[in-house]
């Protein structure tokens, strides 16, 4: 029988090397099932035990004080390791403590085999939301009564494993095989476990009736399409009046459900625009129900007329509510099932004929990929979508995902279609859905591109249509970047070492030209390191005489006007003599091509045509960087150019990016002059109660009749917010430090008001940045947590996530926080606005459409800087209401708010609260008695 020894410990830090010590372990041995011994002791660790340790653990110096030195209970601990696998979540920390103390005794070091849960959970549970040992124990209900308590963590650890191991015995006796090409690479020794439920497969009954093989592999059953018999419905009037007003409608399928006219009134606006062949913008405030107000006009449409409707939203968490949530209570609306799919790109869909192939060559991965490859392995026999944004892929897991996405198979080489494509598949549900759900990106991409990357349809729904623009904008220019160029250059490279590609063929020219293939990508990355080398250098001295940052604190250098003497001529030299290598390149590849196709008829294996679905990509690939970056330096009127760079980063890491000047020109032919029925809805589209703003930048205002509703939120704004201004802040123009340091300073005062609970919005990076550090200098860790964009680590989710964690914490934001972001209830307490979010005069694409308005006699400010930043103000003060029991201060620092002849403008933009204009310690009183 297998003897397990589950440990866990708590230390005085995370590092063994530089003098972190144990203060608590515990150990659970097992055999056969049961706990044959539990051991539990507090250890003095001849050192101080940090704050955030003690309130993290809960053990405190007073408690440590009697405890024995871990040399006085050493030989018992080592002892309880005898002859079995050691089992730890995060194994690599705790045995490298463990081993560190018995060195430091005299005793051994183990040298056991070892299980990592943290591993094998990321194995056998691809899809899980997270991997921490709490949050498992959570989501399997496994008791959890002491956290960041040796014992007690270790017994969860042991119950765990249990849980592990029993999945691993029901997974396909095939997969199990599979697993065995990448388990050698893995931190747990697991051969000897999955040996064991093979060897359970051949000795029981066992049914694998809910899989299917494609190429080799195991995956779950999908079930058809299914197609729906059609009904004749009631027509819409009587059947929109059941729906709000019947109680078998809405109050049958929303708990709670109260008759908001607003929302009724929404649905009626998006069938009727859909029925009339029109156009409409629908602003509908917080709490309206807006996604299923739509989703029941739309799906209404599509279901009587069976015609598709396409609906795009910007984030990621909008699209995972309606098809989770919002989708399935307005199916119960209908006599049949609404047929709903989320639509992605070819590169989100694994392709499995590539991914068979990678797995047969397993021999040389590294430890990421042997990993991406077991969790998708197990991940192939539960998903339905193939979709991979379903699994958490280790960090170089992405990069692995580009060789087996279906984006590999192409027009050239039809491999991954058919019954037993992922991709295919979701293409035949978008075939027969009534509703599809995409992204902005792929929506836009759709638009300017030859290509059809989403089916046919004719009406659509924009949600967070005020996003609208500036994804467009992106997607119609340009986005290049040295480290993707690198990557792709290097992922070109696997390709021409030909020995590993399992080729039924000998032929030395074919060897020949891939090392000519080899030598020409070496030239490429030389000449593109020159290339941005140079670049950086241009840029980094032009901006020591202008400052100009992004909102993530990146210097820009507009290359469309007044360029740097010699800069354009030299720069297309250099581009020039970098894409020289990719045409020969793409030439190689070509005459590899050449002598591969003769034998894509004589190769079982079909390794033969998928190399050549790789040329033929990578060929894509090459042609698109020639492309965009060589009409990258001519001066086009139409279009907007700039380079950004890290000013203390690599010194060839640069960025390239352009944007159409007249986004509006291009939206309004290929979207509304295309499409029969656009709605465009947002929580933001007016400024002072107008759509003018909107309707011009997205190019409506010669399409004649747009149908234009406001509905304003039922949320009684005027009980739940308070708008407060200080009067004696002092001028950021004539001060800016002292600016900064009354910000800082009056974040600090509220903090202690509020509990921390505190999101602060800025518009400057650099203002973020000193505000931050001036903060950290007088907050003590252990009183308030504060997180900072591009300084704290981590993407916005996960800053949201830390910010969410701590009881008393502050987040500073730039951009990327004015939207998007929900904090509900009481996460957030205080809103508070530095400055009035005008975007900086000096931004490319701003900088050079003020220059045209300025010329064509327009008021750039007043047409477009001050309705843009009122809109990005009406966003983030509706960062801080998400439901009608929220309830908080929204803090502005912008006196321009009060005194500006524009200020009026915002206020009168976002719903009528109380506002107050005092002193800053006035205001400090007022929101202690409010809150």
């Amino acid at each position: 029988m297998t003897t397990y020894a589950i440990v866990d410990l708590e230390t005085t830090g995370n590092a063994s090397v530089k003098g972190d010590r144990i203060i608590e372990i515990g150990v659970v041995v097992m055999n056969a099932g049961k706990v044959v011994e539990e051991f539990s002791s507090l250890v003095y660790p001849e050192r101080d035990i940090p704050p955030f340790i003690q309130s993290l653990t809960g053990i405190e110096e007073e408690d440590v004080l009697n405890a024995p030195l871990f040399s006085e209970i050493a030989e018992d601990v080592h002892r309880l390791f005898h002859n079995a696998f050691v089992v730890a979540h995060n194994i690599e920390f705790d045995l490298g403590f463990l081993n560190a103390e018995f060195i430091r005794c005299g005793l051994p070091k183990l040298h056991n085999p070892v299980i990592d849960t943290v591993e094998l959970a990321r194995v056998m549970l691809p899809t899980a939301a997270s991997f921490k040992l709490g949050q498992l124990a959570q989501q399997f209900n496994i008791g959890h009564d002491k956290p960041h308590r040796a014992l007690s963590d270790a017994q969860v650890t042991s119950d765990l494993l249990e849980l592990l191991l029993n999945k691993m015995k029901l997974l396909p006796e095939r997969t199990l095989t599979h697993l065995l090409k990448v388990e050698a690479k893995l931190k747990s020794n697991l051969r000897f476990f999955i040996e064991e439920s093979i060897e359970y497969h051949r000795y029981t009954a066992d049914s694998e009736e809910n899989y299917q093989i494609w190429h080799g592999i195991p995956v779950r059953k999908i079930p058809p399409v299914e197609l729906v018999q059609e009904e004749k419905m009631l027509d819409f009037d009587p059947w929109l009046e059941r729906v709000y007003h019947d109680k078998e409608g809405l109050s049958q399928v929303f708990e709670k459900y109260e008759i908001r006219s607003g929302q009724e009134q929404m649905s009626r606006i998006v069938y009727e625009s859909f029925n009339r062949s029109e156009h409409a913008l629908v602003e509908a405030g917080a709490g309206t129900g807006k996604s299923a107000a739509y989703l029941i006009g739309a799906a209404y449409y599509a279901i009587s007329r069976q015609e598709k409707v396409v609906i795009t939203t910007h984030t990621t968490s909008l699209q995972k509510q309606l098809i989770e949530d919002e989708i399935p209570k307005v199916e119960q609306l209908f006599s049949r099932k609404l047929r709903a799919v989320l639509y992605k790109g070819k590169s989100h869909y694994i392709s499995l004929i590539h991914f068979s192939y990678e797995l047969d060559r397993s021999d040389q991965d590294n430890y990421d990929i042997s990993l991406t490859k077991a969790m998708v392995l197990v991940w192939l026999t539960e998903t339905l979508t193939g979709d991979g944004d379903e699994i958490q892929l280790p960090s170089s897991g992405d990069q692995f995902w580009h060789k087996v996405s279906s984006e590999q198979s192409n027009k050239a080489v039809q491999l991954d279609t058919g019954n037993s494509s992922y991709f295919h598949l979701a293409q035949e549900k978008a075939k027969h859905a009534d509703i599809i759900i995409t992204n902005h990106a792929l929506f836009c991409m759709d638009l300017m591109s030859t290509e059809d990357r989403l089916p046919i349809y004719d009406r659509v729904v924009v949600d967070e249509a005020h996003h609208l623009e500036a994804v467009a904008s992106r997607h119609f220019g340009l986005q290049f970047n040295y480290m993707e160029l690198q990557r792709q250059l290097s992922q070109f490279n696997e390709l021409f070492h030909i020995q590993g590609l399992d080729l039924p063929v000998s032929d030395p020219l074919l060897y020949t030209q891939a090392s000519k293939c080899k030598q020409w990508i070496d030239e490429a990355k030389d000449e593109l390191n020159t290339f941005s080398r140079y670049l950086f250098q241009e840029v980094k001295q032009h901006h020591r005489k202008h400052k100009t940052r992004s909102d993530i604190g990146r210097v820009q250098y507009l290359i469309n006007q007044n360029p740097l003497p010699g800069f354009v001529k030299t720069a297309k030299e250099m581009v020039n003599r970098f894409l020289a290598c990719i045409k020969r390149l793409i030439r190689g590849m070509d005459q590899m091509a050449e002598h591969l196709n003769p034998l894509i008829h004589m190769d079982d294996s079909s390794s033969v045509a998928i190399v050549l679905s790789r040329l033929d990509k990578q060929k894509a690939a090459s042609q698109q960087m020639i492309d965009q970056l060589l009409p990258f330096f001519k001066m086009a009127e139409e279009q907007v150019k700039w380079i950004e760079i890290e000013s203390e980063g690599t010194a060839n890491v640069v960025y390239l990016y352009s944007e159409p000047l007249d986004i509006a020109a291009l939206l309004k032919t290929e979207l509304f002059a295309a499409k029969a029925s656009v709605v465009l809805t947002s929580a933001t589209l007016t400024t002072d109660g107008q759509f003018n703003y909107i309707r011009e930048t997205l190019g409506l205002e010669q399409l004649g009749e747009v149908k234009e509703t406001l509905i304003p939120s039922p949320y009684p704004f005027k009980e739940q917010v308070q708008l407060m201004v200080p009067d004696d802040f002092p001028s950021i123009k004539s001060s800016p430090e002292e600016f900064i340091f009354s910000v800082s300073e009056a974040i600090y005062s509220i903090a202690h008001v509020t509990k921390g609970r505190m999101l602060v919005l800025f518009t400057s990076y650099d203002m973020l940045r000193k505000t931050y550090f001036l903060l950290k200098e007088v907050i003590d860790p252990e009183e308030f947590m504060v997180f900072a964009q591009g300084v704290s680590s981590g993407s916005r989710d996960r800053l949201k996530k830390n910010f969410q964690a701590f009881d008393q914490s502050i987040l500073l934001g730039t951009s990327s926080f004015w939207e998007g972001v929900d904090i509900p209830g009481d996460d957030l307490s205080c809103l508070m606005i530095v400055r009035l979010p005008f975007q900086p005069p000096d931004q490319p694409v701003q900088s050079v459409r003020d220059d045209l308005m300025k010329e064509q006699g327009v008021n750039s400010f007043m047409e477009r800087s001050l309705p843009n930043a009122i809109i990005r103000f009406k966003q983030g003060f509706g960062r801080l209401i998400r439901s009608s029991q929220d309830r908080g201060i929204v803090f502005v620092c912008d006196q321009r708010l009060m005194e500006a002849r524009y200020g009026k403008y915002f206020i009168s933009s976002i719903p009528d609260v109380p506002v107050f204009y005092q002193s800053t310690s006035t205001l400090i009183k007022q929101i202690e008695t409010w809150l």
